[in-house]
């Protein structure tokens, strides 16, 4: 038998990569890559600085086959990935942008660890972005070094392709290269500054615009460049929208997504930890993995971030708030360009009923109802309150929810000895009242389904997960690769393409004692 010839395959030195973003807009060619302000522009050209010895520690094979990527990579490829080979159609740059963090005015930020070397058109015409992170100093980079190390970079190469696969709006990745050069950084900026291996991902997105990309063009009065990027905008990513109302329907669209983003954060129990302006796709997607987490125990005031410390403002239950907020400085950036405000302001204010509407669907989904009624919405609401008090393991204990016998008499003792494997802690007297009271409700409810007992259970299946990337495992796998040690990594990229079955059961399990306390097993910092 004869084999075809794979079509439109290519490999990443091979390529010709588009540019049409710089071919757009005006930016510093200059290749300074001193910290500095750069108005009048959206980007500064940005060679990647070359490190000593680049080699592949992983790769996605499901993100290089969607965009026609040659899987063997040859030493060119490898070289590409680690910042020491630029092919002459590319033209690498940092974006400007600015932001909002932790609520305060930060003023231009831009990307100061990610540079981006050019566009990849993928067999199906669609255009992705090739961008590397911790690839080197841009002008964006104030007094970092623009590098990042291996524990910081395994984490975004593995969530990127793990949300994907929880099927969550994300940036994707497409490989994890390690330097051969050591980066000092200060974990917990506790003044213990230590040398950690580096490493640099290659992050892959149709665009990595952010609220922020337009925050400074409003900020800098540079309304010219402001209406430029807003109408290349809506063209590229939105040309379904047009006519004389096409900022605010675009407007309404990006609400609709952030909500929508929000919901599937909330659904697979994702904290992204720094929901800054900056940190916020116009394409509503999961974008810049840094101290994020799953949560363990189900705790709405959860924040995996340090620095988020003690406000907790981007805790795992004021996300959907935060994103309202974050919104709310995106409708003032592109104000200026509106002669009357009142619609943009009406769709603001409609991201609550949004949310809601998609918030209420997706608990339905998880809890197996066959659709949801306004008395749901009690029953849902409880759900939150008894999860918020007695905090078992989420995804625990929503796998242990479809596995309940709905037919076997109820008593206060079987409910308990149930989902007893999910409790961190043995529950008080009332605990156990409370979570038998709203198995009583959640039992009488399912029992009035429409659909069968086999529907309902599909749906609980398919929306959640039984495999979710702990912050642990994370930290024991970036540990056991220091030392030579890939079997968790390698176990761990198998897992998380399978998320929602029973295969990789060995990882059904709580989150270890020990790692409550350990240091990035739990809580995390900005710092990379």
């Amino acid at each position: 038998m004869i084999k075809e010839p794979v079509k439109n395959i290519e490999t990443l030195s091979s390529k010709i990569y588009r540019k049409e973003f710089v071919s757009t807009f005006d930016g510093d060619e200059s290749g300074d890559l001193r910290p500095r302000q750069t108005p009048g522009v959206l980007y500064s050209k940005a060679l990647p600085t070359p490190v000593k010895s680049p080699e592949l520690l992983a790769w996605s094979d499901e993100l290089a086959k969607e965009l026609g990527i040659k899987n063997q990579t040859e030493k060119m490829d490898v070289d590409i990935l680690g910042g020491n080979l630029i092919t002459p159609s590319m033209y690498p740059y940092a974006a400007c942008y600015a932001g909002h963090q932790f609520g305060q005015w930060a003023g231009q930020l831009g990307d100061g660890r990610a540079i981006t070397l050019g566009e990849w058109e993928a067999p199906d015409g669609r255009s992705w972005e090739m961008q590397l992170k911790g690839a080197g100093p841009t002008a964006y980079s104030r007094r970092a070094d623009g590098r990042a190390v291996l524990r910081s970079s395994l984490r975004e190469y593995l969530m990127s392709e793990a949300m994907y696969h929880l099927r969550v709006p994300t940036t994707r990745a497409l490989s994890l290269v390690t330097t051969g050069d050591s980066v000092l950084r200060d974990m917990f900026y506790d003044g213990h500054p230590e040398y950690e291996p580096g490493a640099i991902v290659m992050r892959v997105s149709p665009s990595f615009l952010r609220f922020g990309n337009f925050e400074v063009l409003a900020a800098r009065n540079e309304l010219s460049n402001l209406r430029k990027l807003v109408d290349w905008t809506i063209q590229k990513y939105y040309p379904h929208i047009d006519g004389n109302d096409k900022i605010i329907a675009w407007f309404k669209e990006v609400v609709e997504k952030t909500a929508g983003l929000m919901v599937e954060w909330l659904r697979v129990g994702f904290v992204h930890g720094v929901m800054n302006t900056d940190n916020m796709s116009i394409l509503g997607l999961t974008i810049d993995y840094g101290p994020y987490s799953f949560i363990d125990d189900y705790d709405p005031n959860f924040t995996p971030n340090t620095t988020d410390l003690p406000g907790r403002r981007y805790a795992f239950g004021r996300q959907p708030s935060i994103a309202h907020w974050n919104l709310g400085c995106f409708a003032g950036a592109i104000a200026p360009l509106l002669d009357d405000t009142e619609r943009l302001s009406a769709e603001l204010e409609g991201y609550t009923d949004i949310f809601l509407q998609k918030y209420y669907a997706m608990m339905g989904n998880k809890l197996g109802l066959d659709k949801v009624n306004k008395e749901d919405i009690s029953l849902i609401n409880e759900f939150e309150k008894t999860l918020a008090t007695i905090k078992p393991d989420m995804t625990i204990f929503y796998q242990s929810l479809t596995e309940l016998d709905m037919d076997k008499g109820d008593t206060k003792d079987r409910i308990a000895s149930h989902f007893n494997h999910s409790f961190y802690k043995e529950l008080q007297p009332g605990h156990v009242e409370a979570l038998f009271s709203l198995m009583e409700m959640y039992i009488t409810r399912i029992k009035r389904n429409t659909c069968n007992r086999e529907e309902s259970l599909n749906r609980m299946q398919q929306n959640n997960p039984r495999f979710i990337l702990r912050n642990y495992l994370l930290h024991q796998a970036s540990e056991d690769l220091e030392k030579g040690d890939d079997t968790l990594l390698t176990k761990l990229q198998h897992a998380m393409k399978e998320p929602y079955s029973k295969k990789y059961d060995e990882f059904f399990t709580k989150r270890p004692d020990w790692a409550t306390q350990k240091a990035g097993c739990s809580m995390l910092s900005c710092s990379s």
